[in-house]
């Protein structure tokens, strides 16, 4: 891919725009991530840009990647779709076994999903989320209220309801986190509907990943864990 190219974090102006400092200029990129990031993005954190592909654009640099503790972050919420697409494609999700077709940005109900697998007269969902927030070990998403989180997978359990498949796979962009959590204190709404959309028999799957300055890759499948169950050893109220 191209080469990043390091800056320093100064502050986020709306969802999709951040200001960082590049060669002692303040510069306005694109952040394509609609999480809230407050933990990764403080003022001075290392960050690294993509070069635009498109020259005729307003904001001349992607944020690819912050810094955090050490730890280096894809705040691309684009990327996992890519990733998951692939590693089914590859066979990694043995559930799955070997689709014929995978669509990208389907429609079922009132939610269009990342991916639609279709094969062996079956056709599965699924949805991709992208997680940022790790706090001692654990992936937790969202890291903020989220507009359609909970509908999303409202929608998916409609669709076993309705005969299918479906899988939501959450994707912890870093590799320190060992297990992951629905941050129910984040949004009650959709850790509700996450529980409920599991025992409608939505698959549900987490993911790490490596990130280095060169790529950034699927690492293992973590454990899905209740929040109650580390809400307690992190001191914080339920």
């Amino acid at each position: 891919g191209n080469q990043l190219i390091e800056a320093s974090f100064v502050r986020r102006v709306n969802r999709f725009l951040a200001v960082v400092e590049l060669d002692a200029v303040e510069e306005r990129v694109h952040v394509a991530n609609s999480g809230r990031l407050r933990e990764l993005f403080v003022p001075g954190a290392r960050v690294w840009l993509n070069p635009a592909a498109n020259p005729g654009r307003k904001t001349a640099y992607d944020l690819a990647l912050v810094e955090a503790d050490g730890v280096l972050v894809s705040a691309d919420a684009r990327l996992p779709n890519a990733l998951v697409a692939e590693a089914i494609a590859e066979g990694i999700f043995a559930e799955f076994g070997k689709p014929e077709t995978i669509v990208r940005e389907s429609t079922f109900g009132e939610s269009r999903f990342d991916l639609m697998l279709e094969g062996e007269g079956a056709r599965r969902y699924v949805e991709v989320k992208s997680v940022t927030l790790v706090e001692n070990g654990v992936g937790l998403f969202p890291d903020s209220p989220t507009v359609r989180g909970a509908k999303h997978l409202n929608t998916l359990a409609e669709a076993v309801e309705a005969g299918h498949r479906a899988a939501v796979v959450f994707v912890i962009q870093r590799r320190d986190a060992n297990t992951f959590a629905t941050n129910d204190e984040a949004d009650p709404a959709l850790a509700e509907a996450f529980r409920s959309a599991v025992d409608t028999g939505v698959n549900a799957y987490a993911f790490n990943c490596l990130v280095s300055l060169r790529e950034i890759k699927l690492d293992r499948q973590l454990e899905i864990v209740p929040f109650k169950a580390i809400a307690g050893s992190q001191g914080q109220g339920l």
